[in-house]
């Protein structure tokens, strides 16, 4: 039996495994899923998850729910020998191992880009998982309580400044979305007003959002000014060491939320592999999405997906070096021909090229208001329409009806009593309570029990014994 190994369980692995599962017959073929987390991560939600719109685990698709046919592996891949028709895998707490295959299938995904800036790595936090976006909103709340009791200062204004990296789609989305929740939260907040809370966003283009017109994004600008929001162009962040984000042009903001969105690279374990690999370090495929070297193609490597280099034949990704964005639109679409190529490859047939003209681009800007823009950026809506369109887009997009019920359903009752002001401030650190009181020296069981009157009737029978043996 033809062993297939998926390795990564978001989009692109997830939405091939199922396609997968529809396609092959009883005893064609046997599927290994391998990633390190449980479950697929719709990310378009993560904004809505920092602001408290939507509950983390209900834009998380678990694989064990939703994958029946599929052997599902919850480890970190950590090498590929393609020579070896093998990948080393490690489980959290286990020792690495190999698992054979026949069919490698590479839906990695990609990881937040970095750059070597002084704080950075031990300051910053991204927005490309449920866990970073749970802690964002708890951040924003927890500093909201601390900074009502405190008076006007450096500290108190630390901990109402919040900045934000990249001006891409989640870099704008996310910062209009805790923008929103933090103004929300005032109301229960009288001892703040809305001029003390600081928000900026730096971007080191000369423009937000280049997936819009260049019309909606200076409307977007505009519009979250008019908020008392800030937008740094053309800046970069210098240093952010001990939490103070300097930038190119000399400014200086003290703040314990530094929001790291400016961008994405392939997954470095690629680098780790001796599979044909372009300059950035992604996968290279054909249009069928087959991997290829400089000698052709190797029919047993497939891919799909942000840490994928998939020729455009639309011609849409010539700004994108001829090859597809890498966004979810893609991922899924991706996928679903993938599971369809591979099935078609085992029965003797030949692959289809993968081909999607993006029909445009949409994005929530806080509760009420949104931008869309159309296929060629010929077209745009702003405002409440476009936000409307957002949420009924993604709402029908996140896989599985079940998952969208429940992400329908958060947002109905945030229409009727609104968002849930409760912060678990201990997420990060749940045992912190258990441990400052397990590690408290308490008083003698039988001492502890006893009246203070009982106390002293025992001290004074003690002594007496000992002043019969001084008269003697």
């Amino acid at each position: 039996m033809t062993k297939i190994l998926i390795i990564g369980g978001g989009y692109a692995g997830f939405y091939t495994a199922r396609t997968l599962e529809k396609l092959l017959n009883p005893g064609e073929a046997e599927v290994t899923l391998v990633d390190a987390r449980p479950y697929m991560t719709y990310q378009p939600f993560l904004p809505e998850v920092a602001a408290g719109s939507i509950e983390p685990r209900h834009v998380l698709v678990p694989h064990r729910r939703h994958l029946s046919r599929t052997n599902l592996i919850n480890a970190k891949v950590t090498a590929i020998s393609n020579a070896d028709k093998q990948v080393t895998v490690q489980a959290e707490g286990g020792a690495p191992y190999e698992l054979d295959y026949d069919v490698l299938v590479v839906t990695l995904g990609a990881v937040s880009r970095t750059f070597p800036i002084p704080g950075i790595a031990e300051n910053a936090i991204g927005l490309k998982s449920v866990e970073e976006a749970e802690w964002i909103r708890n951040k924003i709340t927890t500093n909201l309580d601390r900074a009502a009791n405190l008076p006007v200062g450096p500290e108190r204004q630390r901990l109402l400044t919040f900045v934000v990296v990249g001006g891409g789609f989640a870099g704008i989305e996310g910062f209009a979305e805790v923008r929103g929740l933090a103004t929300k939260l005032l109301k229960f907040y009288p001892q703040i007003s809305e001029s003390e809370l600081e928000f900026h966003l730096i971007e080191a283009a000369d423009r937000i959002m280049p997936e819009v017109s260049l019309e909606t994004a200076k409307w977007v600008i505009d519009d979250l000014k008019n908020r008392h929001a800030t937008i740094h162009l053309e800046t970069q962040v210098t240093s952010a060491v001990d939490g103070i984000v300097e930038t190119s042009k000399g400014d200086k903001y003290p703040t314990d939320v530094i929001i790291w969105t400016a961008g994405q690279m392939a997954n470095p374990v690629l680098r780790n592999s001796d599979l044909p690999l372009e300059p950035r370090g992604r996968l290279r495929l054909r249009a069928d999405l087959r991997a290829e070297t400089d000698d052709g193609v190797l029919e047993n490597v497939w891919g799909a997906g942000d840490s994928t280099q998939v020729p455009d034949v639309t011609g849409n990704g010539l700004p994108f070096d001829g090859s597809c964005v890498p966004n979810a639109q893609h991922a899924v679409r991706q996928a679903k021909r993938l599971g369809k190529n591979i099935v078609a490859s085992l029965r003797g047939d030949a692959p289809i090229d993968y081909v999607h003209k993006p029909a445009g681009a949409v994005a929530g800007l806080g509760v009420g208001n949104g931008v869309f823009t159309g296929g060629q950026k010929k077209f745009s809506l702003k405002g409440f329409p476009a936000w409307v369109f957002h949420r009924g887009y993604h709402g029908l997009a996140i896989p599985m009806w079940e998952r969208k019920f429940r992400v329908f359903g958060d947002w109905w009752h945030q229409m009727w009593i609104g968002r849930d002001l409760a912060t678990t401030s201990h997420g990060v650190e749940p045992r912190a309570f258990f441990e400052e009181f397990a590690s408290r020296p308490r008083p003698k069981p039988a001492e502890a029990e006893k009246p203070a009157e009982s106390k002293a009737a025992d001290k004074a029978a003690d002594a007496k014994p000992a002043e019969k043996a001084a008269a003697k």
